[in-house]
This record gives structure tokens, C-alpha cells and sequence, in this order.
């Protein structure tokens, strides 16, 4: 099998590239380049809730700075014991970290091929590592899409965002907000494609649950 990575569409790399930058921004805070990056987008307002979210997570970023944001992270997702959230699909649907949902997870990404990287300390029901297997199985074309975000997004992930949207920091909410109308957005656009779309299963790479990119527009 050729390691050449499949040609990806213009919606797809765009896929990839926000699974990316929601998952660099739940792992920590927006260096001054990607707030930068953020507060210049040229949002097209069409009327979509996502596009609507865009734009407030782009003001928010023009109206924030670095130190801000830093501190704000820590107190929001992680704190000295735990944040205002707990960004965990364990937490969520059992009520307690490392429980059944990391274990349904680990078994799946076994199955996929994936590896945990060792210097990675969250596990791998952390929301931002479970966007970036997303983006991996995007990025190869990978027909288990479908499967993995009905199994390890859709059940939760909302509900995290959600939560995220009413924190008191205006660059976390706008960014709740936007992770949580993508997340709406994939649900639709995953079912369609499992309506009529054959599977085709290709290979991942391995998994690195701490290699999320800043994404570029």
C-alpha cells in the first residue's frame, strides 16, 4: 500500500483543519500568532449558525490577549482539581474520568491502528484528542468516519461545548459555540454520506493524541 496520503476536497481539508484548531485550542491557550490568525478572518455571514460563530470567536480573539486567554484556559479546562469543565467523554456519559467510555475508545482505536503516544499525559477521551483521531481518519479517507463520531462524538460532545458556550470568558464561550455547531454541522454531513456512500476502509497513521496543528484557512 502506497504511503502517499489521499487527495483531499476543498471541504474536507477544511473538515480536518477545524477538528485541528478546536482541538489546539482546548489543549491550551492561543499563542499571539493564532489569536492573530483568529481575530483576522474574513467571516462570509450567510445566515448559518456556524458562520455566525465564526464571527464571534474572531471578535472575541480581536478583543482578547495572551496572558488573558492563559489564565482563562487553566481555570475553564483545567484547574488545580478540575476546570468549569471536564472535557472527557468518561465524565459525561458515566459521571466519573477513566471509566467505560475510555475503554469502548481504546479498543476502537486499537482497532483503527492507533497508538498513544507515551508522552502524552490526558487520556484518550479527552475531547481534543478525540478530534484529533477525527482529523487523522479525514485526512486518510478513512470510511469509519461515520462510526467513530457516532460512537465517540455524538453521544457527548455537544454537551461539552454546550457547556464550554456559558463560561464567563468571551473567547471560550464563542469557541463552545463554535464547537458545538460543528459538531451539528458533521452529524449531518456524516449521516448523509453513510446514506449512499460505500465504505472504504484505508489505513491510519499512528496515533498521537498530542499532535494537533494550528489550523490555516
Amino acid at each position: 500500500m502506497s504511503d502517499a496520503m489521499p487527495t483531499l476536497s476543498d471541504t474536507d481539508a477544511l473538515r480536518m483543519d477545524i477538528y485541528q484548531l478546536l482541538a489546539s485550542l482546548l489543549r491550551q491557550a492561543p499563542d499571539g500568532e493564532l489569536l492573530a490568525w483568529l481575530a483576522s478572518l474574513d467571516n462570509e455571514q450567510d445566515g448559518s449558525r456556524i458562520a455566525e460563530c465564526w464571527a464571534a470567536l474572531s471578535l472575541a480573539a480581536a478583543q482578547s490577549d495572551v496572558d488573558g486567554l492563559k489564565r482563562a484556559h487553566f481555570r475553564h479546562l483545567v484547574g488545580v482539581i478540575q476546570g468549569d469543565v471536564v472535557p472527557y467523554a468518561s465524565w459525561y456519559r458515566n459521571g466519573e474520568l477513566m471509566e467505560a467510555a475510555l475503554v469502548a475508545l481504546r479498543q476502537d482505536l486499537r482497532a483503527l491502528g492507533f497508538e498513544r503516544c507515551e508522552h502524552t499525559r490526558d487520556p484518550e477521551d479527552h475531547l481534543a484528542a478525540v478530534c484529533e483521531v477525527m482529523a487523522m481518519l479525514i485526512a486518510a479517507q478513512n470510511g469509519e468516519q461515520f462510526t467513530f463520531f457516532q460512537r465517540h462524538l455524538a453521544p457527548w460532545a455537544s454537551r461539552c461545548w454546550d457547556d464550554l458556550a456559558n463560561v464567563d470568558t468571551a473567547f471560550y464561550a464563542a469557541l463552545g459555540q463554535l464547537g458545538s455547531a460543528f459538531m451539528e454541522s458533521e452529524q449531518a454531513r456524516l449521516s448523509d454520506q453513510a446514506a449512499y456512500r460505500p465504505v472504504r476502509i484505508v489505513e491510519p497513521a499512528s496515533y498521537d493524541a498530542g499532535a494537533a496543528r494550528k489550523a490555516t484557512p
